[in-house]
């Protein structure tokens, strides 16, 4: 039930749900492309991908110095609808 409240937290916030949006339209993002796309400073950007990682809503891959994002779509299809998946990413 603890995975469950993680990934209801993690949805729960609209710049998360606007992550996950970008996210989930690309293969993988760089977490230098995520800092361009949204006007926040990047210590809460990294907080935002620590919630959405702890929820296990995203992945993360290093390449060097650089970390890319991409979305967990098992974990996203199995807790949202179809109907839901549709009107929020596509």
């Amino acid at each position: 039930m603890n995975d469950i409240d993680l990934i209801f937290k993690a949805l729960s916030d609209p710049i998360r749900l606007a992550i996950l949006k970008k996210l989930y339209s690309a293969e993988s993002v760089c977490v230098c492309k995520l800092v361009e796309m949204f006007d926040i400073s990047q210590s809460k950007l990294s907080y935002h991908l620590k919630l959405l990682l702890s929820a296990n809503l995203i992945n993360k891959t290093s390449e060097g110095k650089w970390n890319y994002y991409s979305v967990n779509k098992d974990v996203v299809h199995k807790v949202l609808t179809y109907e839901i998946i549709q009107e929020l990413f596509l």
